[in-house]
């Protein structure tokens, strides 16, 4: 694939973003292992640091921590190759800090979503080197988020992942919408994503490249992501059967023994749908509600008492390897993964 992914100054051999899966699933061996082979590595901030000593009394101490330390050793496995980022949720409670660790570490890129991040213009200066993107999932949002970065910060995003129906984890779509998946056609909303940027490219004389994510599988996917006029693509749930991926491997077997029929959407304690793969916690929280013994004060709206379980336990638990009680998140082509292999060899795959 003879096809750069230029973002601002900045530049990746390939056009190919690592999407961030939190709790754990990347982390620095990951995005390390991406950026080598030229892509975009992006690491999960999203509760980093949960085996990082004294996490269980001082989770914000341990996550900024974390932060810092898998950035840096994101860019050592590097070697100088691709670039490296960050994913952080609107969602959580410690935004903010986590935007500023970041920055503060070396994070070439942050992709920010499960909400529309309004105030990351304000979190990152225009000045440093990091480059920040919304994800959005219709015209509508990127609208909203373009007009309101230059209406309040006189700014546009430096890039914009946008994250169609099929993707895993959290979605930006109504239950209703992802029920009609099949009929929906999100090309052309696509379309009209690449449209309404164009506007903000002349005003701030720059390019804004777009990112097209969710459902992305192989090379044919990727051509038509770019035919559509993206400038690259992000995929996620490919990278977690992988050997450098971050989490168990008990974690990644689920992905590769999954079938189409154990996914599923779910409601998730942020308040978005969510696609996860069915298991015995699913089945439990869907007859009643499960008990909460701790907080790790991690989302910024959450309320313990009415929350139908803790997130943060559910994915540390999942990604330690107890997927069955566990919540694992996917996306909808998780069926079509059926082995093993080194990102070395997935990236080869995806660009030959």
């Amino acid at each position: 694939m003879n096809k750069q992914l230029k973002i601002g100054d900045l530049t990746a051999k390939l056009p190919i973003i690592q999407g961030g899966m939190g709790v754990g699933v990347s982390r620095s061996s990951l995005a390390g292992a991406v950026a080598k082979e030229g892509g975009v590595g992006i690491i999960s901030t999203a509760q980093i640091g949960y085996d990082e000593e004294g996490f269980e009394k001082d989770q914000a101490a341990c996550n900024n921590r974390a932060i810092h330390k898998h950035i840096k050793r994101a860019k050592e496995l590097a070697q100088g190759n691709g670039l490296v980022g960050v994913n952080i949720m609107v969602a959580l409670k410690h935004y903010a800090e986590h935007v500023k660790e970041a920055v503060a570490a070396g994070a070439d890129v942050i992709i920010s979503g499960a909400g529309l991040p309004m105030n990351l213009p304000e979190l990152v200066s225009e000045t440093c080197r990091t480059k920040i993107a919304p994800i959005v999932s219709s015209k509508r949002a990127a609208q909203l988020i373009l007009k309101m970065w230059a209406h309040k910060y006189d700014r546009t995003a430096d890039f914009l992942v946008v994250e169609g129906p099929k993707a895993g984890g959290h979605l930006g779509f109504s239950r209703e919408q992802l029920d009609e998946i099949d009929t929906m056609d999100y090309d052309e909303e696509i379309r009209q994503i690449i449209a309404c940027k164009e506007e903000y490219e002349k005003r701030y004389e720059k390019k804004i490249p777009v990112i097209v994510a969710g459902g992305i599988f192989d090379r044919a996917d990727i051509d038509h992501a770019l035919e559509l006029g993206a400038d690259g693509v992000q995929i996620a749930s490919r990278f977690v059967a992988t050997e450098e991926c971050d989490a168990s491997e008990a974690y990644k077997q689920a992905y590769i023994n999954a079938k189409e029929e154990d996914v599923q959407i779910i409601q998730s304690p942020v308040g978005m749908p969510g696609r996860a793969l069915r298991n015995a916690l699913i089945e439990r929280v869907e007859k009643e509600k499960e008990p909460i013994k701790k907080c790790y004060n991690c989302l910024a709206k959450c309320n313990p008492g009415k929350v139908p379980y803790c997130i943060t336990k559910a994915l540390i638990d999942a990604v330690k390897g107890d997927v069955e009680n566990g919540l694992v998140f996917c996306g909808s082509n998780v069926g079509r993964i059926n082995q093993m292999m080194s990102v070395h060899e997935l990236m080869q795959e995806l660009v030959s």
